[in-house]
């Protein structure tokens, strides 16, 4: 669902996974399931990334990804499932919400602080946005969030390590709509837009991995309540809070807009380092015009190269140096230099990338694909 031209094809695609959506994005994704080699001369300088599997032995396509540790990760998935691994992906346990799992929602964000607390939101036009707790890993599930406006679209949430949470939803009315929560996700409420710049006319956000709305990775290096969002449409931008969602600031950056096309995932390294990928869904292939980076005050400026492809999903990995990495359904992408030059390194479909304080990197996507980062520093 979105504002503006709310039935566009190309746009629920993200958003709900019926049969046609379904039909699309097997053919969107359709690439080998397994790890390939590195591609070609340009990961060559990089050579040492590529993606160990951790099969999940589910084909249900995972979007929503909260890697806790080396140890412990979540996935939720398009079907109302989540898995939970504690022992590294050797095995996995269905600890689905049955609430979720018996309606079909796409759980397209799952956020986790270790092997037993952890929320999933569920996407969709009114009441199918939900959001659902467990405090015993899986075994009981509490619907702690319904949103009841029907204009309302939720897309992606975060959490900081003040027990700030925040989920985004589409503009409703003109601007888009923010539920935060102050007790680390146990009750939420829809905040007043006072404090929201205007949308602008086709903007809206993407649920494509559950990164469209984060905190800084380095909470230790963070303002309290920071956050960011990103859009998309005919002008993405990014959106930025210092008070947990009370007043937010705009800025544009130089992303590929389009009906499909814009910002699909941001993070934050810490309150001053900044990397947005994307591009446009229904050009797989094209990654140009699809990275910027942020530094400090300065605004938001196109990466030197080219993607792979477009991506959907982004991440810092933890430990010395300015490492970025970048997934999407053709592949992934890795950064040295903090998202300014980009080499691909594998052809394997992902959505969506998580890393955790430990250093590990784990990336979710379709046909219940799971896999960990190898570094050069890890072979």
């Amino acid at each position: 669902m979105f504002t503006h031209n709310a039935s566009h094809p190309s746009r629920r695609l993200l958003r709900l996974a019926g049969p046609v959506a379904a039909a699309c994005a097997a053919t969107a994704l359709a690439v080998p399931a397994a790890v390939a080699a590195p591609v070609g001369t340009t990961s060559q300088p990089h050579a040492g990334y590529s993606w160990s599997p951790r099969p999940t032995g589910v084909q249900e396509q995972f979007r929503g990804l909260a890697a806790v540790d080396k140890q412990v990760a979540w996935v939720s998935g398009e079907k109302g499932s989540v898995l939970r691994t504690t022992d590294g992906g050797r095995h996995w346990q269905d600890v689905s919400p049955s609430a979720a799992k018996d309606a079909g929602l796409a759980l397209r964000d799952i956020e986790a602080w270790d092997s037993k607390h952890a929320e999933a939101l569920s996407i969709g036009e009114g009441d199918d946005s939900r959001i659902f707790r467990t405090d015993d890993g899986g075994k009981t599930w509490q619907q702690v969030f319904t949103n009841s406006d029907p204009k309302a679209f939720y897309d992606c949430m975060a959490f900081d390590v003040h027990g700030i949470g925040l989920a985004m939803s589409d503009p409703v009315d003109g601007h888009f709509r923010i539920a935060r929560t102050v007790d680390g996700g146990r009750s939420w409420t829809a905040l007043p837009t006072k404090g929201m710049p205007p949308a602008l006319t086709n903007e809206f956000g993407f649920a494509a991995s559950g990164t469209c709305l984060v905190t800084a990775q380095d909470q230790r290096d963070a303002s309290w309540g920071e956050f960011w969002f990103a859009t998309g449409g005919e002008s993405p931008r990014v959106f930025h809070t210092t008070n947990a969602g009370a007043t937010w600031t705009a800025e544009r950056a130089p992303v590929r807009p389009g009906d499909a096309a814009g910002i699909y995932s941001i993070a934050f390294k810490n309150s001053r380092s900044g990397v947005a990928v994307g591009g446009d869904y229904t050009a797989p292939d094209d990654g140009s015009d699809s990275a910027a980076v942020k530094r400090g005050r300065s605004s938001w400026k196109a990466s030197n190269s080219s993607l792979g492809g477009y991506r959907s999903g982004v991440a810092y990995v933890p430990g010395p140096g300015n490492v970025v990495v970048a997934v999407g359904p053709t592949g992934s992408d890795v950064s040295v230099n903090g998202g300014r030059n980009w080499s691909s390194f594998d052809d394997t479909a992902y959505d969506g990338i998580h890393c955790a304080t430990d250093g590990a990197c784990w990336a979710s996507g379709p046909d219940g694909v799971v896999a960990t980062l190898k570094t050069p520093q890890s072979h």
